[in-house]
């Protein structure tokens, strides 16, 4: 008998400490952006716009670190948007996060590459280096731009990158300098006060709704700390460890841009001779297009003689680092989609003697060059900003969805206070962001509004089938397909799906379930979730569902000689998780389970995990508590006031009586704060409800106590079927429903309705 061998599990080495990956996301962010950024905010809001700029973008920035950083501690693994998209909403939104992060680093690129040819033939040309050119100034830096990029697309294919340590080294020359650029500037504010006379006036012509605008453009130099978040498989502790890196990032990025761009505003007396016919901001605006270069020229004149070198050589090394870095993050990204097969396995390619993504970085390529010979420095930032809004507006919704859903299957390392305030606030001021954006320049949302679109187009006709399912996934054991009398199942306009257990209660719900089928000439699926511990590997987890096949073989010996049915077996680590994703995936109407009805443990109405389900699943829900044997349901006792789910719970409570004899008594307690006409109420409903006239009845109950008064006149009654709460999860918290009350308290067979309708149904069932 041959033994299994030991598996070897390989990871990276995880030698990067908290220095080294905030340095690399500081490295990221203070590159050439921030310098362009000076200048075109300053030429278009003045002064104390500017200041606004980096101040409210730091404030929005760290809403969106710390839904990174609270992701990044529960799933600390390479992927960052793109493998939290896929954890929070399944393919489709970690396609378009994949697909969105490759036009957001590759936009960036070329803006980077833009920036570092501007930068470096300007200086170059006011030392009169460049009298010989054939061409004018602006075809040679589209030229040298495109070089610049082509240069550090072979760098990455030559696979030299900067590690960690190493980038933590030229990240701390860079920080040194724009550091000392502020100092400078606090100092000589202090020296002549009179300076900050270049701040009236405070907005510079510019309104408040265009200072959204540019925020929205300089937000790429805020790009950055999400890289932090890909570290994960490489830092020493880093469910600590990664989330202080991206906060701390933000902290310091922001305290050092606005030293900087006080440091602008203050570099020029007020009498200075260049200002004698404008003010500052307006002579900054003059500078380079639109301003491009009016942080060089300030620099200049606060520090005379060495500030144009020292901001040429800043410009460039931080332009070169960055340019580098955004190829390398493009090109992974776009292979990661090849890796999962969202794009075609080409782009996965690796070359044999690089061991790099040689054809992702071609794609990544074509998007970087394409910026860099198409548009303006402002329109490049709008580009690369737009996308990273809509790249960030997605993690804060996944943030929101990760924490409700599976919130109890992670070990969090890091929790933000006060959710989900913060990334809701983040959600609200990225769409004003973008839509600033909108203002400044149609060019960058005509683009980003491109790509989604066909992103869209090519997962629904390529990516859709072929991706390859991940661990963190939803994994389908076995399924089958059943017809009775061995006809070829055929696509029903009402689907119903039955979640079995175990094969003790799983017979309990064949009779109900066959009614509810005729009923609703439905199509059947069988669906189990096999309960797997976290611990457990993946590899291993087919022994969970031995119990799953039994109670779907018992239940298939029922249904399947009747109906189309539909078998599944399926593992995840949340059941509840599992259950809704297999309603929005099949698009079933109803969903049938049966409940225990013990008492749950804390925090919890029914169950941990029925609440989950009967609070997101975006279907009608149906739970059967103790409805199991034959025996015929006579009398059924339906309370009601009001609603869409008491209308179905009229209509189940019409399909479960007994045919020949059963009646319904729909039952109100009289509430003289609440007035409900039983009657008119069923009168409206009256076409649902399968049985004849004189089989419903109505009575109103009296007493101040409901629940009681409910229980007690269910003691005469088969069955009782009621309607669950149509209470927000807020209230719930605050204040155990009625309904669930009479649930948890109830002896007799008991069937809850949980209707899907509305607005509110829809959003469940696509998001």
């Amino acid at each position: 008998m041959s033994q299994s061998q030991p598996s070897i599990h390989a990871e990276l080495s995880r030698d990067l400490n908290l220095f080294h990956v905030t340095m690399m996301g500081l490295g990221m962010m203070i590159g050439a952006g921030v310098f362009v950024g000076i200048g075109l905010c300053m030429g278009s809001v003045g002064p104390g716009g500017l200041l606004l700029c980096f101040a409210l973008n730091g404030l929005v920035a760290l809403f969106s670190a710390m839904s990174f950083a609270e992701l990044a501690s529960a799933i600390p693994r390479a992927g960052g948007a793109y493998n939290f998209a896929r954890i929070g909403f399944g393919r489709p939104a970690s396609f378009i996060a994949g697909w969105m992060e490759w036009l957001a680093a590759g936009a960036a690129g070329g803006f980077y590459a833009i920036v570092l040819s501007q930068y470096t033939l300007g200086f170059f040309d006011a030392l009169g280096w460049l009298g010989w050119l054939p061409i004018s100034l602006e075809a040679a830096e589209r030229i040298f731009g495109v070089a610049a990029a082509i240069l550090f697309l072979y760098v990455n294919y030559r696979g030299s990158s900067e590690t960690g340590k190493i980038g933590a080294l030229f990240t701390v020359g860079q920080m040194l300098f724009v550091v000392g650029i502020g100092v400078v500037g606090v100092v000589m504010f202090f020296v002549d006060p009179v300076r900050i006379q270049n701040f009236r006036p405070f907005l510079g012509g510019g309104s408040w709704w265009k200072l959204f605008g540019a925020m929205g453009v300089i937000y790429v130099a805020f790009e950055g700390f999400e890289v932090i978040a890909q570290a994960g498989d490489e830092t020493i502790n880093p469910k600590k460890t990664i989330p202080k890196a991206i906060l701390y990032s933000v902290g310091i990025v922001t305290f050092t841009y606005i030293a900087v761009a006080f440091a602008t505003v203050v570099a020029m007396r007020f009498d200075h001779p260049a200002l004698e016919n404008l003010p500052m901001w307006e002579w900054i605006r003059s500078q380079g297009d639109e301003g491009s270069m009016g942080f060089g020229s300030a620099i200049r004149h606060l520090i005379p003689g060495l500030g144009g070198l020292l901001v040429t050589l800043a410009v460039i090394f931080s332009a070169t680092s960055a340019l580098n870095a955004t190829i390398y993050s493009a090109a992974r990204t776009s292979y990661a989609l090849g890796r999962d097969r969202m794009l075609p396995a080409w782009f996965a390619a690796i070359s044999r003697r690089r061991r790099t993504p040689y054809r992702a970085l071609l794609a990544t390529g074509v998007i970087v060059l394409t910026i860099a010979m198409s548009l303006d420095p402002k329109q490049g930032a709008a580009t690369a900003s737009i996308m990273f809004l809509m790249l960030f507006f997605l993690v804060n919704l996944c943030v929101i969805r990760i924490r409700r859903n599976m919130g109890d299957e992670l070990e969090y390392g890091y929790i933000m206070p006060l959710f989900p305030l913060f990334p809701v606030l983040a959600i609200v001021l990225q769409a004003f962001l973008a839509g600033g954006i909108l203002l400044e320049s149609v060019v960058a949302w005509g683009i980003a509004g491109g790509w989604v679109a066909a992103g869209l187009l090519v997962y629904r006709f390529y990516s859709r089938k072929r991706a390859i399912t991940t661990a963190d996934e939803i994994h389908v054991f076995q399924e089958s397909e059943h017809a009775p009398q061995g006809e070829v199942p055929e696509a029903e306009d009402y689907r119903i799906m039955v979640a079995i257990a175990n094969p003790d209660n799983a017979l309990q719900l064949v009779q109900n379930t066959y009614k509810l089928c005729q009923a609703k000439r439905a199509s059947v699926e069988l669906i189990h979730m096999a309960p797997v511990p976290s611990q457990v590997p993946l590899a291993d987890a087919e022994q969970y569902t031995f119990a799953g096949k039994e109670a779907i073989l018992e239940t298939m010996l029922y249904l399947a000689p009747q109906y189309p049915l539909r078998t599944t077996l399926r593992y995840c680590r949340n059941a509840a998780r599992g259950i809704v994703s297999a309603v929005r995936q099949r698009k079933a109407n109803m969903l049938i389970m049966g409940w225990h009805g013990r008492r749950p443990r804390s925090g919890f109405l029914l169950g941990s995990t029925v609440d989950p389900i009967v609070e997101t699943a975006p279907c009608d829900v149906i739970l059967l508590k103790d409805c199991g044997g034959n025996q015929p349901f006579r009398r059924i006792l339906v309370p009601l006031a009001g609603g869409p789910n008491g209308a179905l719970a009229l209509e189940t409570a019409g399909i479960l009586a007994d045919p020949d004899e059963g009646e319904i008594t729909a039952y109100t307690v009289a509430s003289p704060r609440r007035p409900f006409d039983v009657e008119t109420f069923v009168a409206q409903h009256r076409s649902r409800i399968a049985l004849p006239e004189e089989r419903i009845h109505f009575e109103v109950g009296q007493g101040r106590d409901v629940v009681r008064a409910i229980l007690r006149k269910a003691e005469q009654y088969d069955m009782v079927v009621l309607g669950g709460t149509g209470d927000s999860a807020l209230r719930k918290m605050t204040h155990v429903p009625i309904p669930e009350t009479i649930a948890r308290r109830c002896g007799k067979p008991l069937v809850m309705c949980r209707a899907a309708t509305g607005l509110r149904s829809w959003l469940k069932r696509y998001f």
